[in-house]
């Protein structure tokens, strides 16, 4: 087979968007050295013995968190205002009390009542105040614009200031019956509350507290143990790991002259931009040649990116990136082997960039694999989400397949959530092909299944202007299905073809011979009575170019065009041609009867070229044996082969003599031969 030209050359509409790709990828790239360590609670430290390069907290963990704040919603520490404005009108009391000939237990009274005040003086039911369930354990008093906590032991409910009181006053005089003077003499009722509930401010800080809890616990210095090599892993390693991990990621970043990491990056991008275009070229080559490859190419960035910014944001999210609706997304346009490898390639970055890269590749890569068979059955309407949940139950089954290895951490119910809305994701995110679809002008199976109705207006006119032509596609699409599915090609895409390939006689649809209402040589001459072979060869050789332009102004997707192209290939119109050299003619004129179309690329525009040839020659056959259509059928491709028309197909000899076979089966059954009905005779009448 012939190279193509562009396997020798690389071309600018190819070359350019490669290093646009290149240079997206290397802006979104992270700028920090990855964090090169993987570990498990409860299972051993499989690396070296690590001990902290610098300083880091000690990060609480989710669960730490979450109770802390649940205590700090419950627990309410109250506030107190001290009240100086009763404690100096008591003492003055105090100063000025009638005590008769006691009045030289005054000064004691004074002094313990000071000290009494001083630590302060609360109600007997405490910290119970207006319906609030108090700490009871401390206490905030505000003094002189400052708040000290102080426990609450160290605070005097109102009877045991009034007992403190006492003793302190008897302890200097043990002889007088106190008790009794200190009710006649109103000294119990200088012993009061001086601490005065502060219900806003209480409010207040309890909404503080409770919005606000510490994310860190404790501080882990440079050169500290943080793991020994063979040690396990226990929540309190894990939880210094965790850490240690956060302020890597977040403060260490390169250390290294930032030349190489950019250097590093550009080569890492060149390296997946390279394998992409060479997954693509060692699979079907022929996508580089128009925007299909543009597609391919926007595809795997957006995979690519999507990666990359999860991964920086939040890596935990990664599990909600659906992943396999890219494989969806080619699927809809291209062969399996292509959508296989192209699908492979995108889940790359997961392995370079992710921390938990192999294990989300390998789940991801499974479930993609699983989806592209299921979704041929799950395709249409709702059954889109029987196509989730089984990409779900992969991605769980894998899931747990690794967890059982030890190879990820232990299944949560927040993984599980992530999983499953990633692929519920690919529901929603599937009708964006339709608007890829007509971005880059390609070709779905439900686009290709709209385009078959014979009832749209491009066929429907074609019927009513060449109603000839119009039979003839139909039988050439019956042909070329049988083939097609006969060598696993696209058969939605070559009944299409097969439609449309000669729109082009719509233009001109008497110059047709099976458009005329007489058959053979008297309709031929019919209009090309008077012509020269070379006028008539033009007229009739001009239904390629005015396909193409009918398709284009019908908004035909390129795909089509071409088959409208390569039907006939570079071959020649032998009928005008061997009439113009049995005149006469020069046999070296023979670019006046050759059609300046493309040679055949694919398996199903070869079919098409194959079947349209023989469709309209096998008219002419007298005999209708097995032998004679297979001689038929074997001239007709080897009358094509010498004209050079395979030269750049991309289909094997093998497959090539498969498609004969059917052709011959297929003819046979077509024009066998029938059985005369007998006349009766009138005079049994």
């Amino acid at each position: 087979m012939k190279m193509s030209p562009l396997s020798r050359s690389p071309r600018m509409h190819i070359l350019l968007p490669l290093l646009a790709a290149v240079a997206v990828l290397v802006l979104c790239m992270p700028r920090t050295s990855k964090f090169n360590y993987d570990y498990k609670k409860g299972s051993a430290w499989r690396h070296e013995t690590l001990v902290s390069p610098f300083d880091f907290p000690v990060y609480k963990t989710e669960e730490q968190m979450l109770e802390e704040g649940n205590a700090a919603r419950q627990d309410v520490i109250p506030y107190f205002r001290y009240s100086d404005e009763l404690v100096n009108r008591n003492l003055r009391s105090a100063e000025s009390l009638q005590l008769g000939p006691y009045a030289y237990l005054r000064p004691a009274i004074v002094a313990s009542l000071k000290a009494l005040y001083q630590h302060g003086v609360l109600p007997d039911d405490g910290v119970h105040q207006k319906g609030y369930e108090l700490d009871e354990t401390v206490l905030y008093v505000q003094r002189d614009k400052r708040a000290v906590k102080y426990p609450a032991s160290e605070v005097y409910r109102l009877s045991d200031a009034r007992s403190r009181l006492l003793a302190d006053v008897r302890a200097q005089n043990g002889d007088v019956n106190l008790d009794s003077l200190f009710i006649s003499a109103s000294v119990y009722e200088l012993v009061v509350p001086n601490l005065v509930f502060d219900k806003q401010t209480t409010d207040l800080v309890h909404v503080e507290s409770a919005s606000y809890v510490s994310p860190t616990s404790g501080y882990v210095s440079a050169g500290q143990l943080i793991v020994s090599e063979g040690e396990i892993v226990t929540a309190e390693i894990a939880q210094m790991l965790d850490s240690y991990k956060r302020e890597y990621d977040a403060n260490v970043g390169y250390d290294g002259p930032r030349i190489f990491l950019w250097l590093g990056n550009v080569l890492l991008a060149l390296i997946l931009v390279g394998m992409l275009t060479l997954a693509v070229f060692f699979t079907d080559k022929t996508l580089l040649e128009d925007n299909r490859f543009l597609y391919v190419l926007l595809v795997f960035l957006i995979a690519a990116l999507v990666t990359l910014l999860v991964a920086r944001l939040n890596e935990a999210w990664l599990m909600a990136v659906p992943f396999t609706i890219t494989a969806h997304y080619l699927q809809a346009f291209f062969k399996n082997r292509v959508t296989f490898i192209v699908y492979v390639v995108s889940l790359l970055p997961l392995l370079l960039f992710a921390q938990n890269g192999a294990a989300l590749f390998f789940m991801f890569l499974a479930a993609g694999l699983v989806s592209l068979y299921t979704f041929g059955f799950f395709s249409r309407g709702w059954k889109q989400f029987i196509n989730a949940l089984i990409v779900f139950a992969v991605l769980m089954l894998v899931y747990l397949a690794l967890d059982l290895v030890d190879i990820v951490a232990v299944i949560s119910l927040r993984s599980v959530l992530l999983l499953l809305l990633g692929s519920l994701l690919t529901v929603a995110t599937y009708p964006l092909i339709y608007l890829f679809e007509r971005l880059f002008n390609l070709v779905s199976t439900s686009r290709l299944t709209e385009l078959c109705d014979t009832g749209n207006p491009l066929l429907r006119e074609l019927e009513k202007k060449a109603p000839g032509t119009f039979q003839h596609s139909l039988q050439v699409m019956n042909m070329a299905d049988a083939a097609a599915r006969a060598v696993n090609a696209n058969v939605q895409l070559v009944r299409a073809g097969a439609l449309y390939h000669d729109i082009g006689k719509i233009a001109n649809p008497l110059c047709f011979v099976e458009n005329e209402s007489l058959v053979g040589d008297a309709a031929q001459a019919r209009y090309h009575s008077g012509l020269t072979p070379q006028q008539s060869a033009r007229d009739i050789m001009r239904h390629v170019s005015d396909g193409a332009d009918i398709a284009a102004r019908n908004h035909l997707p390129q795909v089509i065009i071409d088959f409208i192209l390569s039907h006939h290939g570079t071959t020649t119109v032998k009928y005008f041609y061997n009439q113009f050299v049995n005149a006469g003619g020069d046999p070296a004129a023979v670019a006046d009867f050759t059609y300046q179309g493309v040679r055949p690329r694919t398996k199903e525009q070869i079919i098409l070229m194959l079947c349209d040839s023989m469709e309209a020659a096998s008219r002419t056959l007298k005999d209708n044996s097995q032998e004679a259509y297979s001689a038929f059928v074997e001239s007709m491709v080897a009358d094509k082969m010498s004209a050079g028309q395979f030269e750049d197909a991309q289909i094997s000899i093998r497959e090539l003599g498969i498609v004969k076979n059917v052709l011959k089966s297929y003819l046979a059954q077509l024009y066998h031969e029938r059985v005369a009905y007998p006349m009766r005779n009138k005079n049994n009448d």
